[in-house]
């Protein structure tokens, strides 16, 4: 059997370490926002960090340009003032379809089968990748997550046994398997793709948990060699094994996804031993945990 990894340390909120690091990759979903709402004291903690003179770049699955990640958070309050750059796993994806320089990517041909509600559609931005709907006529399969926020996998079932049918590759453009959204739990890309994958079918992803989407990350915002790097996030499959790989200092917070779980609502103080087993669980060691993004 086993030990157990060791407890975190938990700290009410940012200031209790902010001063030990220069820059910070902070997820959004779950961490910033719930898809609906800016999450109470996120705000102010970003202008905290940002008097401070902390750097900060918003790292997240979403499956499209920064741009409309950009504009979605202005329009809940949080003003470009306040973070420094936007990595989304939409850039990294359109980004592989214009350099054409993977393997995998260069082999995928210019028609996809896309699976997505439209607003998604901008990450084949000048790519020249033609959308179509027949399985046939498709040389890889798009999947940024399900069209409405109310489906299940069983909903692309169908669909997808009939791309597998035909050999399809498919990329995912958000490995998140679920997020929660105004408190409930609703599925992603990567539920899609592990249900693909399960067919047999080759499914390559961009985005966390990938070290190389926390490179580019980092490039954006330039900082000098040696600068010390804290990742802020509350996915188990995602942004705490990412930032493991990316050789970063992980935060747990542990009222986003995991709010449930732990038995808990956003911002509430779980019980130690109850995040203690889920990270137990995974195989996780980060640095602290933090019930909510707050100052």
């Amino acid at each position: 059997m086993t030990s157990p990894v060791a407890s975190p340390f938990f700290a009410p909120g940012l200031s209790a370490f902010a001063k030990d690091y220069d820059a910070f990759i902070i997820d959004l979903w779950g961490v910033i926002h719930d898809g609906t709402r800016a999450y109470p004291g996120a705000a102010a903690a970003l202008g905290a960090l940002k008097a401070q003179g902390k750097r900060t770049v918003l790292l997240t699955n979403a499956p499209r340009l920064s741009g409309s990640v950009i504009a979605q958070m202005e329009g809940l309050g949080l003003g470009r003032d306040l973070y420094d750059a936007v990595m989304t796993s939409g850039d990294a994806v359109n980004a592989e379809l214009l350099r054409r320089d993977d393997p995998f990517f260069q082999g995928l041909g210019q028609a996809c089968l896309f699976v997505g509600p439209e607003r998604d559609t901008n990450v084949l931005t000048d790519t020249g990748v033609a959308l179509v709907t027949d399985p046939a006529k498709a040389a890889f399969v798009l999947c940024t997550g399900p069209v409405s926020f109310e489906e299940s996998v069983a909903d692309y079932a169908v669909l997808l046994e009939a791309c597998a049918a035909r050999g399809l590759p498919m990329v995912c453009a958000n490995p998140d398997r679920a997020v929660v959204r105004e408190g409930k739990t609703v599925i992603c890309a990567g539920a899609l793709a592990d249900f693909y994958a399960g067919l047999g079918q080759t499914v390559v992803s961009r985005g966390k948990p990938d070290p190389a989407i926390y490179r580019l990350a980092l490039e954006r915002l330039d900082l000098p060699a040696g600068a010390r790097v804290a990742a802020i996030g509350d996915g188990v499959h995602t942004d705490m094994p990412g930032a493991r790989a990316a050789g970063v200092d992980a935060v747990f917070v542990t009222g986003g996804l995991n709010a449930e779980p732990l038995g808990i609502h956003h911002g509430e103080v779980p019980d130690q031993g109850k995040v203690r087993a889920l990270l137990d669980a995974h195989a996780l060691t980060p640095k602290m945990a933090i019930p909510a993004f707050v100052w």
